[in-house]
Order: C-alpha cells, then sequence, then structure tokens
C-alpha cells in the first residue's frame, strides 16, 4: 500500500470483473443521457452478471487483508453506480418533468447508498469473527436491480404502457426493501443458475420488447 512506484489502487485478476462492471454502468449512463433506454437496461443487466460472478473470483486467490477491504469497498462503490444511480437516472430521465419520479429517484439513490455504507461496515464486523462467506442478507441487496428493473421495463414495453409512473413506483418499492431489516438467504451454485436463466430471460424481454439499441 505504501509503495510509491505504483500506481493507487490493485489491478490484479480478482477486481477487473468489477471494474468492468462498473464501465457497463458509466455506459449505461450516458444511454439514459441520450434517450436510449433499451440501452441502458441491457448496461444494467451486464454489470448485474459482473456483479454476480466478481466475489467468486476474488475467492479463488489467496489475497492480504488490504487487498480484502480494497475488494468490498471498490465493490460497493461499483453498485452504487450501477445498481443505485442508473435506475435512478434511467427513470428520471423516462419522466424528467415530474417532480414525484425526480424525488422519489433521488431518494432511491440514497437508500442504495445507506444500504451499501451498512454493508461495509456490518461486512467488515463479519470478517473479523468469521472466515466463511456471508449466508444471510439482511434486506434486498441493491444488485436486485439487474433483474427487478429490466424484467419490468421489458414488460411495460410489450403491454405498451407509459413507464414513467410505473418506473417510480417500482424504485420508490425497492428503496423501501433496501432498508428494510427481512432476512434473505444468499443464493449459492442452484440460486445463481436460477439467476442467469432469469437474467436470459430478461435479456430476451428487452430484445423482443424494443432491441438493444434505441
Amino acid at each position: 500500500m505504501g509503495n510509491n512506484n505504483k500506481p493507487l489502487g490493485f489491478y490484479n485478476y480478482t477486481v477487473i470483473l468489477t471494474y468492468i462492471g462498473m464501465l457497463s454502468g458509466f455506459y449505461g449512463l450516458t444511454c439514459c443521457f441520450r434517450g436510449h433506454a433499451s440501452s441502458a437496461v441491457v448496461a444494467l443487466m451486464v454489470a448485474g452478471f459482473c456483479d454476480m460472478f466478481d466475489g467468486a473470483i476474488a475467492s479463488t486467490k489467496v489475497r492480504t487483508d488490504a487487498e480484502k477491504c480494497f475488494g468490498i469497498q471498490i465493490d460497493s462503490l461499483c453498485d452504487l453506480i450501477c445498481f443505485g444511480v442508473l435506475p435512478g437516472v434511467m427513470t428520471y430521465s423516462l419522466n424528467p418533468d415530474s417532480a414525484l419520479t425526480t424525488a422519489v429517484a433521488g431518494l432511491y439513490i440514497l437508500c442504495a447508498l445507506i444500504r451499501l455504507a451498512w454493508f461495509n461496515v456490518d461486512e467488515q464486523e463479519r470478517q473479523k469473527t468469521s472466515k466463511g462467506g456471508r449466508e444471510i442478507y439482511l434486506g434486498l441487496p441493491v444488485t436486485t436491480s439487474a433483474l427487478f428493473v429490466p424484467v419490468f421495463y421489458s414488460l411495460l414495453m410489450i403491454w405498451n404502457i407509459v413507464p414513467g409512473l410505473p418506473m417510480t413506483i417500482l424504485l420508490a418499492v425497492l428503496g423501501i426493501l433496501f432498508l428494510t431489516p427481512f432476512q434473505l438467504k444468499k443464493p449459492h451454485k442452484v440460486g445463481k443458475a436460477a439467476v442467469v436463466v432469469c437474467g436470459v430471460l430478461a435479456l430476451s424481454l428487452v430484445i423482443y420488447s424494443r432491441g438493444m439499441i434505441r
């Protein structure tokens, strides 16, 4: 950490997927600015796939305490951009003249920020007493927006429903669930396989409803 001859940060293979996910989230934001909501949804899903497997890849390497701490921080910072800011900005871009949508999108991002900061603290405390992986989440993980948002948005497109208000309601519900302390079992191999299948189906919905590039 104190070697001034190297760039700050870590650049081994355990964090590369996290960095790719963040860049996908940034691309999604640029799509929002250009009015390409469907492309933003695809970028959100790509970030979700990256997040799903970055932890498994990181576990294949023996890491120092500094590397583990960096991994926790960088993962949450990436999650804030991809699964907090991106869905909020996307929903705002669908209904920019609505004060309600603006307020809900902002509060949604705030809820994601609070949850991720709390998770960082909780995970660091957990690792002091446990060497194994986490088995239980409290509240809905922020990363689930990578599944709920694409599916809901695609269904709205297929049913020809104006997405502004429904997407606003979805963000409000997700934001509340981020901070509600119910227990949710962490998915393992079977659960992750089911999520991947759902993700592929959601991607198919996006392609069917409006195409990848709009």
